[in-house]
């Protein structure tokens, strides 16, 4: 299985399921933790190639900072 985007995932899972808000709001909330693990995980391999001493410390400090944590 090929990796997706969290947009692209829940456009897929939005186009199967009934118009249902709670479903729906369900599927947002899953697609948000999964961007948030793509945005770590691009973090963490980029500052394996960047030595700059402003960085933050943490690949979840760096999203938290720039994401603004679980909104």
């Amino acid at each position: 299985m090929s990796k997706q985007t969290a947009v692209k995932w829940l456009f897929e899972q939005l186009w199967e399921e009934p118009k249902d808000k709670f479903t729906w709001y369900a599927l947002l909330k899953q697609a948000k933790e999964m961007e948030k693990e793509q945005i770590i995980n691009a973090f963490e391999i980029g500052s394996d190639c960047i030595y700059d001493l402003n960085l933050p410390t943490s690949a979840e400090q760096y999203y938290n900072e720039t994401y603004g944590g679980d909104k």
